[in-house]
């Protein structure tokens, strides 16, 4: 009998959460998906659990019914994220706080809980979906860029703190998916009056073609499905458009004001 791995996947009810969950359920794995409201997908394609990635002990209770229902958490796929736009000035100090609580402080959460059974078992596999916007700061989007750029950085430390364990960690950062990320984005309104009125409704507009015209998200599902069959996993994957896997390279090679005029101008700013 084929060994079926016990994937857990926070955020996997819709978007690129939903397309991973979906696609490793069609290849044979057993598949528990998270969301903060379950009831809403009556008929799922593959297991969910309600939990809030801000919510400890919700957290710990996904944890334990899954090892208690199967054993072992064989891959954990840290998904869960909200996306957030506006002019760092006219951002309330809550929806910072509240966005970096989601996409920063709740995936360190969930791998620390999961941790102590993969130690316990001398294996396991965490990827953590980041963002290319991580590898660079894009303007009006500062906070979601150092969410994820954060944790970019977390994942290569705790990669070493763990290796002797026979634990794995990689990131996966996407570029732009068709998904519903920006319906559930916190937008900043743009302000009547406001210095950032003309420059940030056109950023905005902008955002949003972005996503609505973005990659299928099965990229991501097949790149995630290929990453869990590789033995010893890069510490960084990009996938999305050439472009913007491009656009990571030029960060790297070119000065850095020039750089810096290349996105004013894809911004058009």
């Amino acid at each position: 009998m084929i060994y079926q791995k016990v994937v857990l996947i926070t955020g996997g009810s819709t978007g690129i959460g939903y397309a991973i969950g979906a696609y490793l359920h069609d290849k044979g794995f057993r598949v528990v998906g998270t969301s903060r409201t379950p009831a809403n997908y009556p008929n799922p394609l593959f297991q969910l659990l309600k939990m809030d990635v801000k919510d400890g002990q919700s957290i710990q209770n996904v944890i334990n019914q899954v090892i208690a229902d199967y054993g072992v958490i064989d891959v954990l796929i840290n998904n869960a994220g909200v996306g957030i736009t506006g002019p760092l000035e006219e951002l309330p100090e809550t929806e910072i706080k509240a966005n970096f609580e989601t996409n920063f402080f709740g995936p360190i959460a969930v791998m620390k809980a999961v941790l102590p059974s993969m130690r316990q078992q001398k294996s396991g596999l965490i990827i953590n979906i980041t963002s290319i916007a991580g590898y660079m700061g894009l303007p009006y989007r500062s906070i979601y860029s150092a969410t994820k750029g954060a944790l970019e950085l977390i994942t290569e430390s705790l990669r070493m703190e763990v290796k002797p364990f026979g634990i794995l960690i990689t990131n996966v950062a996407p570029g732009d998916f068709a998904t519903n990320i920006a319906s559930n984005r916190y937008h900043a309104p743009v302000q009547k009056g406001s210095a950032y009125e003309a420059s940030y409704g056109k950023s905005v507009s902008l955002l949003n073609q972005h996503v609505d015209s973005g990659s299928n998200p099965l990229q991501m599902a097949e790149a995630v499905y290929a990453i869990i069959q590789t033995k010893q996993p890069k510490i960084h994957y990009k996938v999305g458009s050439l472009m913007q896997k491009f656009s990571v390279v030029l960060k790297r090679i070119l000065p850095d004001k020039l750089f810096e005029r290349l996105l004013m101008n894809h911004y058009k700013l």
